[in-house]
């Protein structure tokens, strides 16, 4: 695989920083869309960053922005940590240009069980937008196929990208789509994340989870309506009503 490094656009829930990757960065921040994202990047040097668009301003600024991280090492499921969680922010008001978490596998021979209360994992200044989640209820989950391994400076484990390519039911049945990879959402909530029947990319909550398999099967599911106020026609995330910008791809709302 080619090392190139390319100077790309790099969105996040409140922004987007301009940074010269690599090929591989480039893979991990590509959900299948035209845009790539930072949030399954995760943490960049502040030096390959050249400028960053704050959404609060909106305005673009020279540099890169403030980049803070902790590394809680904490169990979200049975065998599942959150090794890192991070956010860039903007150097002018403070906002959330964009979070990031990377889970990693304690074991990569056991399986991932019952997930845990994340009280936790929320973020400790959450941009405006934001909104508190409740805790998730777990869910039994059995072991998804196997585990890929994927380096990063957090922890010594492997990171959790079992579920790729498994196809998602719910609970009628019927296929929603296509697992992507475990993840978390601009509310702090862990998410699957997949790819949908029409192409585009879309989340589910992990506490709609039922069971992991050959298939992904999943409980009470409800997918917003088209006509729903503030549903981003990029991604198709269901915003509160009166945002300007995507929660969760950046992307300008009507």
């Amino acid at each position: 695989m080619s090392s190139e490094l390319r100077l790309k656009k790099l969105r996040g829930s409140g922004g987007y920083v301009m940074a010269t990757i690599n090929d591989e960065q480039q893979m991990k921040g590509n959900l299948g869309g035209p845009d790539l994202f930072l949030a399954p990047i995760g943490r960049l040097e502040s030096e390959i960053i050249t400028k960053h668009f704050c959404n609060t301003c909106e305005k673009e600024f020279e540099g890169p922005p403030k980049i803070e991280f902790e590394n809680p090492n904490e169990e979200v499921a049975e065998n599942l940590i959150l090794a890192e969680k991070g956010q860039y922010i903007c150097n002018n008001c403070s906002s959330t240009i964009a979070e990031y978490r990377e889970f990693k596998k304690q074991d990569e021979v056991k399986e991932i069980g019952e997930a845990k209360p994340i009280e936790g994992v929320a973020q400790a200044t959450p941009e405006p937008v934001v909104q508190e989640q409740p805790t998730i209820t777990p869910q039994t989950q059995q072991e998804p196929p196997q585990a890929s391994s994927q380096t990063t400076e957090a922890a010594p484990a492997g990171s959790v990208s079992s579920i790729e390519g498994l196809t998602v039911y719910d609970e009628n049945a019927k296929k929603i789509g296509i697992a992507r990879q475990v993840g978390v959402d601009s509310t702090q909530t862990v998410v699957l994340l997949i790819t949908k029947n029409d192409g585009t990319e879309g989340s589910v909550p992990w506490s709609s989870i039922g069971k992991v398999g050959d298939v992904i099967l999943l409980g009470n599911v409800s997918v917003p309506a088209a006509s729903e106020p503030g549903k981003c026609s990029s991604c198709g995330f269901v915003n509160n009503e009166g945002s300007k910008f995507c929660e969760e791809c950046g992307n300008k709302l009507q």
